[in-house]
């Protein structure tokens, strides 16, 4: 609704005439107000909008509401937890996880959208490298994100550690977190399969809201690779044959370190849209992509430096004369790496040899890559066998 406020003009004797002011102003009527409410969908939440409303509908999904149904929740009469409940009875904690078999592949969610997954938790038990994560978007067959459901959560090696990032979040005791926003327009289907020899318990919960997806989202996508022991003067190939629009988000490692000494002087190399021997992107070092400097040792020692900040990290090292291992993510949340037509991204493993030259690795390597893209999208390699996802003991 326009309003106009105009004040009134002099007229002096010699016939000047000045109009002091004239202004418009654009007042919203209580229907224009209710509409630019309405048009917020509730995505892409921070401090900065939290105070807004939006007609965006949270819904949550966990083995005591399998389908996310508004009033399901708490009705289960059966469950992993009807034992401890049996002289409470329903709506105590009767169905808190499920079991999945050795082989078996259980669907953690199956939604119709349009609408967006904003937060997984889950605590797997058994070996994280044996539990395969993957997520399917808008009824595709071959799914988005494949991995390890520890790799996915930059908790890869078997061992409990802390990671405090503000995409990932693992939290005591084994409490995985992550935060990627994850858009879908006709639906998502999430599936856990245990690849082991002995069942597995999975407590879990995804929260999403069914809301309007705006055209320019792009979808969510994860891939694993590993590689040990790297090829002689070969990069390593956290992804390729990456086809469509979108752009690169985040990368998780494992470096298992097959030689004595310094591991971390190669090169991260983006190579987009139609780049062939030489990239767009090329870093300086392996300590430099993950955000640290000199080696990622304490000042004055020798001593690697565990460290989590919001975007990169080293949270886990596990030392051992056989294979020092380096648990390390980067995610790339404040300058996304933009890509119209095709991405590849290799990183080098290289150390110090004699007379200050530097050294080709034959490392073991394994990395997860997080990237947007539009769909459809190309297969991803086929995941280790089992004997190649599994680490030795150091």
């Amino acid at each position: 609704m326009k309003r106009d406020r105009c004040y009134p003009t002099r007229r002096f004797s010699n016939g000047m005439v000045i109009v002091l002011a004239c202004t418009v102003l654009l007042v919203p009527s209580i229907g224009e107000l209710r509409a630019a409410d309405e048009d917020f969908n509730g995505l892409g939440m921070s401090l900065d909008n939290l105070p807004r409303l939006s007609t965006a509908k949270t819904r949550s999904i966990s083995p005591e509401n399998f389908t996310g149904e508004k009033g399901k929740g708490g009705m289960a009469t059966e469950g992993t937890g009807a034992r401890a409940a049996r002289e409470l009875g329903q709506g105590w904690k009767v169905s808190p996880s499920v079991r999945i078999e050795a082989g078996q592949t259980f669907v953690m969610a199956d939604i119709t959208g349009p609408g967006a997954i904003q937060h997984i938790w889950m605590t797997p038990t058994g070996n994280n490298r044996l539990n395969i994560f993957r997520i399917y978007w808008d009824g595709e067959k071959e799914p988005s994100v494949e991995c390890p459901v520890g790799d996915f959560f930059a908790c890869g090696m078997g061992q409990y550690t802390q990671v405090t990032s503000s995409a990932v979040c693992v939290n005591p005791g084994s409490g995985f977190n992550c935060y990627w926003l994850m858009p879908f327009r006709k639906g998502c289907k999430i599936t856990m399969t245990n690849i082991d020899d002995k069942g597995m318990t999975l407590y879990y919960q995804v929260d999403y809201t069914l809301t309007h997806v705006p055209d320019d989202m792009a979808y969510f996508h994860a891939q694993f690779r590993r590689v040990n022991p790297l090829p002689d003067k070969q990069d390593y190939t956290i992804v390729d044959n990456i086809k469509g629009r979108g752009h690169y988000v985040g990368t998780y490692m494992i470096w298992g370190s097959n030689s004595p000494g310094w591991w971390g002087e190669g090169e991260i190399k983006f190579f987009m849209d139609g780049d062939q021997k030489f990239p767009t992107i090329c870093g300086t070092g392996t300590e430099d992509y993950f955000c640290g400097s000199y080696g990622f040792v304490t000042p004055g020692t020798n001593d690697y430096q565990i460290f989590n900040t919001p975007y990169a990290g080293m949270p886990q090292v596990i030392l051992s004369e056989k294979q020092p291992r380096f648990g390390l993510y980067r995610w790339h949340i404040m300058d996304p790496i933009r890509f119209e037509k095709d991405l590849r991204v290799t990183i080098q493993a290289l150390g110090w040899q004699s007379e200050g030259r530097y050294l080709p690795l034959k490392d073991d390597l394994s990395s997860v890559a997080y990237w947007y893209q539009t769909e459809p999208h190309n297969p991803h390699p086929k995941l280790p066998e089992k004997k190649g996802l599994l680490y030795v003991a150091p």
